[in-house]
């Protein structure tokens, strides 16, 4: 906590504020999000569809949108999208909490998704306006507020949902209504890229933003790591509850603890320890094939129903997940400094925006293949082959980022302004 504290001071104002208000941001989603769909199922009766249909407008509204907050962000500045985000996600998890009809469900599930789309390139692209030649040690301690917050959420949602579903919904709205109030009381106004007041619209600075091809070759390349990191909700539980049954939801609650308590407790120390010993594309290497061959353990691990057979597939997830962690501290701010570094100061938020887009379909595209060779894998008794595939997924990255590296594209030139 002390080498926290001290990294914290250690940036302007404004990043401090960023900082401290992603770790309320992360507060107040993960004390509601993880029991919503409990809620809805269970206490609102809707059936699975529509529940299903409430979580996938979230995500849809949050993942299509990014390019649209980003792009605002450069158009209008960075305070007003993080205060409008922070505002309609109180509003949303208000209207979550007190309303009980699928319309309106719907409504405040868009409405927070949208949120998020509108403040996370903004913070992002702030921050690393903000911490200038730093912008490496302020995504790593950036990135220990993220996490702390993930971590402290859903012990804190669970302690209010003993007391009514409302209550959590309530508390997370006022924190985001906190926030807002904090924002504009305290968080100087700031402008987008250098060019941005260049541009005529929002069409002129997509062009400009997909027109920076190494910027593209880069967000396709890191796609796979994002796939990688969301096992952690979908592989791994999934092998949990073959291997522990009725257990496999605990061991997979512990899990996500040891997945965030890793990255709190090690990050400063490990990015410090890389930045001194590789060079960023260097970094970005080696932490995308730990993140890979995190999957190797599960793989070597024999078949079998005894208690011996399941004490090994405990080992080999708890391996799994503490080399996930560790590879995605390495990777996270490296990979931020990087779209910052290929956008060269202009448009940064837009290309955020973008990388969050190229990410979510990604993911989408990953988690569908992933589970469709799961459930093939399954079936002829070689599970082995998931993980072999997942393992492939991020050496192949490696082997991207490095021949881009390699090629000098991630030495990009500053993309030139396409008119409408």
């Amino acid at each position: 906590m002390t080498g926290l504290w001290a990294s914290t001071r250690s940036f302007p104002p404004a990043a401090r504020l960023l900082m401290v208000n992603q770790f309320a941001i992360n507060l107040a989603f993960y004390m509601l999000m993880p029991y919503l769909a409990a809620h809805l199922a269970g206490g609102l009766g809707l059936a699975a569809w529509a529940v299903g249909l409430v979580l996938g407008v979230r995500n849809l509204s949050q993942q299509g949108m990014f390019l649209i907050g980003g792009s605002l962000a450069d158009r209008f500045g960075y305070k007003a999208p993080i205060m409008a985000g922070c505002l309609l996600r109180t509003g949303g998890f208000a209207l979550l909490g007190w309303v009980d009809q699928l319309p309106a469900l719907i409504v405040a599930s868009a409405a927070t998704g949208f949120a998020g789309a509108l403040f996370n390139p903004a913070v992002r692209a702030y921050l690393a306006a903000e911490a200038g030649e730093r912008r490496v040690a302020a995504f790593a301690t950036f990135h220990v507020y993220y996490q702390a917050g993930m971590v402290l959420g859903p012990p804190v949602g669970l302690v209010l949902l003993a007391s009514d579903f409302r209550l959590v919904c309530t508390v997370a709205a006022l924190v985001f209504a906190a926030l807002t109030l904090l924002q504009w009381r305290a968080l100087p106004a700031r402008g987008g890229g250098k060019a941005a007041g260049g541009l005529t619209g929002l069409t002129a600075q997509w062009r400009t933003v997909l027109a920076n091809r190494p910027f593209l070759l880069f967000s396709l390349a890191m796609t796979g790591s994002y796939v990688l990191t969301f096992q952690v909700y979908l592989a791994l539980p999934l092998a949990a509850a073959g291997a522990l049954g009725a257990d496999g939801a605990k061991a997979t609650g512990a899990l996500f603890v040891v997945s965030a308590a890793v990255t709190v407790a090690g990050q400063l120390r490990l990015t410090g320890w890389v930045t001194r010993r590789w060079s960023p594309h260097g970094a970005l290497v080696a932490g995308l094939t730990v993140m890979g061959l995190a999957f190797v353990p599960l793989a070597l691990v024999p078949a079998g129903d005894g208690g011996t057979a399941r004490l090994g597939v405990l080992a080999a997830l708890t391996a799994a997940v503490v080399a996930l962690a560790l590879g995605s501290a390495v990777v996270y701010p490296f990979e931020m400094d990087t779209v910052v570094a290929l956008s060269r100061d202009r448009l940064v938020a837009t290309h955020y925006g973008l990388y969050n887009t190229v990410s979510g379909i990604g993911v989408t595209l990953g988690n569908l293949a992933t589970g469709a060779l799961w459930d093939v894998a399954e079936r002829h008794h070689v599970l082995w082959l998931t993980w072999i595939a997942l393992t492939g997924t991020g050496l192949a990255c490696a082997g991207a980022v490095s021949a881009l590296a390699r090629g000098g594209r991630l030495e990009a030139s500053v993309p030139r302004p396409v008119s409408a």
